[in-house]
Formats: structure tokens, C-alpha cells, sequence
């Protein structure tokens, strides 16, 4: 019989399974850019406890495995910054990463009162950028990350979620 993979709020127990996802896909990223210092790979598991404990935090779950993770926080004027969406590299490709963005967006709009959500991801990363324009977002502007990594800045209103595969 096969497991359907669900979605839901991040507990404490969970700091180390995102730890450990966490770590594992954004290596692909890193290579992308040759750089191993970027921040979801330097992050430690405090910090992610943290995370966990303070901002919206969505993982997905196959059985008792977190296979995705997404993190989200308001931020003053209204704005929801989302960030560190990951899912297992064998799961990549089956809607799951649009899954944790809409209850990420939900959550943050619905209980705390986000009115546009914010994100960022590397100039390079093209997947990610399909995947974020496939849901509505639009690119506003650009950033350099704390590592040195070249950003795209994407946003979207509120109320246009994410839609599942």
C-alpha cells in the first residue's frame, strides 16, 4: 500500500529532519553557484529550533519523514517573507514545493494578517523560478545575499495562492 505525502504545521521535533532536508537539497544549489557557504547550508540546528518555534513553519511528510520543509514570518507593513523551501530530491517534481507554498501563504495570510508575500531565490536557479512565476509570483527587483550569491526578489498579493499539482 502506498503513503500519500501530507502537509502540516512544523512541531519541535521536527528542527532536526528539516535540519538534516535542509542541508541535503540546498547542495545542489551551492554547486550552482560554487559556493558552500550559502546560508541554508551554514545554518545551525539551534537556529533552526528557533525557526521552528517562532515563524510558520510547513513540512511535508511521507510516513514519519520530512521530505519538504518552508519557513515564513510577517514582516513589518504587512509582508510575509518566505523562504527555505526544500523537497527530497526524489520527490522533486510532484507539486509538492506548491503544496508547502499554499499553506505557508494560507497561514500567514489567514492567522497573521500578511497581506503580500516576499521571496527570493539565486539568479541562477531556474527551477525554482519556473516553479515560483507558475504560482503568480513577479520578480521586483534583485539583491545581493548575505554570501555573496546575486537574488531575485519575487512577490505576489496575498489572496492569489499557490495552486497545487
Amino acid at each position: 500500500m502506498g503513503m500519500s505525502v501530507t502537509i502540516s504545521a512544523a512541531t519541535e521535533q521536527d528542527a532536526e529532519q528539516i535540519f538534516r532536508l535542509q542541508y541535503l537539497c540546498f547542495q545542489t544549489e551551492a554547486a550552482l553557484y560554487g559556493n558552500y557557504r550559502i546560508d541554508p547550508l551554514v545554518q545551525t540546528l539551534d537556529s533552526v529550533r528557533e525557526e521552528v518555534g517562532r515563524d510558520c513553519v510547513f513540512v511535508a511528510r511521507l510516513g514519519d519523514e520530512v521530505v519538504g520543509s518552508v519557513r515564513g514570518s510577517v514582516t513589518d507593513g504587512g509582508a510575509a517573507a518566505i523562504g527555505k523551501l526544500c523537497v527530497h530530491p526524489r520527490l522533486q517534481g510532484h507539486g509538492i514545493g506548491a503544496r508547502l507554498l499554499r499553506a505557508a501563504e494560507s497561514a500567514l495570510a489567514d492567522q497573521h494578517g500578511a497581506t503580500r508575500f516576499r521571496l527570493h531565490t539565486g539568479h541562477r536557479s531556474e527551477g525554482n523560478l519556473r516553479l515560483y512565476r507558475r504560482v503568480g509570483y513577479e520578480t521586483v527587483g534583485t539583491s545581493q545575499g548575505a554570501d555573496g550569491v546575486p537574488m531575485i526578489v519575487l512577490e505576489k498579493p496575498a489572496g492569489t495562492y499557490a495552486a497545487t499539482a
